[in-house]
């Protein structure tokens, strides 16, 4: 069972917009950062993150480059990491996943597409509405 996603996204839309997905998730706590470097600082005090939606363009540090810095950091290895970008090339999917991501999903998206990869990862484990 989740109880903390951490979003990671240059968009102010985009967070509003993942507080509204995630409201199917009962009792979880979507803690928000707007590029890769406040999401490794938000990490240090929640560290019990169950999951990062990532986007890959953003300022200061790229979702690639924190993505290579969270999985190199052992505490922080195991939390899934679900890539969601505008980089939809299949070269940009590869490097991605290549890089531990467990899943990818292009902008503009479905919700459903979001929600299927995370039952995918807690297979069965996340309440369903």
């Amino acid at each position: 069972m989740m109880s903390k996603i951490m979003v990671v996204d240059d968009s102010l839309l985009m967070h509003r917009m993942y507080d509204i997905i995630f409201m199917r998730y009962k009792g979880v706590k979507i803690v928000h950062a707007k590029d890769g470097q406040e999401a490794l600082d938000l990490l240090q005090t929640n560290p019990e993150t169950d999951l990062i939606v990532l986007d890959i363009n953003m300022p200061v540090m790229n979702g690639l480059e924190f993505l290579d810095r969270v999985k190199s950091e052992r505490l922080y290895s195991d939390i899934p990491v679900i890539i969601v970008s505008t980089e939809g090339k299949e070269e940009d999917t590869i490097r991605g996943l290549e890089a531990g991501a467990s899943g990818y999903v292009k902008k503009p998206f479905h919700p459903a597409s979001l929600h299927s990869i995370i039952e995918k990862i807690y297979s069965n484990t996340v309440a369903q509405s």
